[in-house]
């Protein structure tokens, strides 16, 4: 047989039963769209861990206190991360080029009449220029592939200087809702607010900023904020000296081990830990880099993502396995027709061709709808999913190729069965 002739013999196979072949073939649709709506999936967790982990640079170090559970709660082991901690740091780690701190809490922030009850920032005066560096946030309209800049986000006035910082000065900066909202129109720069129980006098106002990152549009509010030196927000929010978070940018990247150990050193110091009867230091503080938190983040997203595709194998084989039953039934009612091609001289190769050929079109015609479905369903996927889905093309060929590929695999005994007829038989069936 000619391949035309084996093509249009396994076409006219499959239209002799439309509904069953339609059947078959959704199994197989339904396979492929899962493989690339779950790759996605996987694509989007991968790309998130690293959109949010990107603040952390390859020059920093995060230190964190460390923490213990105690009746349901979170408390440190040992002693917290304090202000000076980190205000000493730059001096006493050679390799520690300089330090941002910060510490987050809840204040009522009055003007006249007007009261919200708000969260607080206490930073050092770099904090805008940390914002740059997380890279979450930009001003509204900023212009594409043009570098962001501290001053960018400042709309009006000026940020606190190091000097404000150590001093504990009364000074604080607004993001530009929460200044709409306190003043309703009037100009805030040099007014003095109510911030808890200590007045606070408005030196600046952010301009207003949008969250660069969709999967984190609704956890970020960057302009329902107020800034404060981070002494200040100390002294004016807390009752106990709480522990902040400090991140310390290191001078030569390529000596981070070195830098890394003096820190641990420092900290050992200040905080007296010891060694124990193993000699082993019991620390109350941990240090972290961005090579660690994207390490551990994506071994964890690339399990997720081996899940999701397994997941998704699963259904194609379900629908290979759909394809074999039909194409054993198909075999069986068609025992005569073989007989027939068998008797005629058509060879054992011809009737595994077409009976294969016919199993190839039914998961190819699953394959291509399929793959419209999948790329359709990626945008329902994301939003089920905190808008985190990012369609890979490559996943495109891969999953109409598997879907050939079940074809093969599961329409290749069904085909081999048909070819070992015996002619005689066949043509006895009834």
């Amino acid at each position: 047989m000619t391949l035309f002739n084996t093509i249009f013999t396994a076409w006219s196979g499959i239209m002799g039963n439309k509904l069953r072949a339609t059947l078959t073939t959704l199994g197989i649709v339904i396979g492929v769209a899962s493989v690339i709506s779950m790759l996605a999936l996987g694509n989007g967790a991968r790309a998130a861990v690293d959109a949010n982990f990107r603040y952390l640079g390859s020059d920093m170090v995060q230190i964190s206190v460390k923490e213990k559970i105690d009746q349901g709660e979170l408390v440190p082991i040992g002693e917290i991360l304090s202000f000076e901690d980190g205000l000493q740091m730059p001096e006493a780690v050679p390799l520690v080029q300089r330090v941002i701190m910060s510490v987050g809490g809840e204040g009522k922030i009055r003007r006249d009449r007007n009261v919200l009850d708000m969260g607080v920032l206490g930073t050092t005066a770099d904090g805008l220029a940390n914002l740059v560096t997380e890279g979450q946030v930009q001003p509204v309209a900023w212009p594409d592939g043009v570098p962001l800049t501290p001053e960018g986000f400042l709309g009006n006035g000026r940020f606190f200087t190091p000097s404000e910082v150590i001093a504990n000065a009364d000074v604080c900066v607004l993001g530009h809702k929460t200044a709409a909202d306190l003043f309703e129109g009037d100009e805030p720069l040099d007014e003095l607010i109510w911030v808890n129980r200590r007045k606070c006098l408005v030196i600046g106002v952010l301009a207003e900023l949008e969250v660069i990152n969709p999967s984190l549009r609704n956890q970020l509010r960057p302009n329902e904020v107020l800034y404060l030196p981070i002494s200040t927000a100390i002294l004016n929010l807390f009752d106990e000296e709480p522990s902040v978070g400090i991140i310390a940018r290191v001078s030569d990247e390529a000596q981070m081990a070195t830098a890394r150990q003096q820190i641990i050193s420092y900290l050992r110091q200040r905080h007296g830990v010891g060694q124990d009867e193993l000699g082993d230091y019991e620390d109350d503080f941990e240090l972290t880099t961005r090579q660690e938190i994207l390490g551990a983040q994506q071994a964890a997203a690339r399990t997720f993502s081996f899940l999701l595709a397994a997941m998704a194998t699963v259904s194609l084989v379900v629908g290979g396995i759909g394809i074999m039953n039909v194409m054993l039934v198909s075999v069986t009612e068609r025992t005569r027709e073989i007989g027939v091609r068998l008797a005629v001289g058509a060879q054992q190769g011809d009737i595994v061709r077409q009976f294969l050929l016919e199993a190839v079109l039914i998961s190819a015609a699953g394959g291509v709808l399929g793959t419209a479905v999948g790329i359709l369903t990626v945008p329902l996927a994301a939003s089920l999913n905190r808008g985190v889905a990012l369609l890979d093309p490559a996943s495109i060929p891969l999953a109409f190729g598997v879907a050939l590929l079940t074809g093969l695999v599961f329409g290749l005994y069904p085909a081999v069965r048909a070819s070992r007829l015996d002619p005689i038989e066949a043509l006895r069936y009834e």
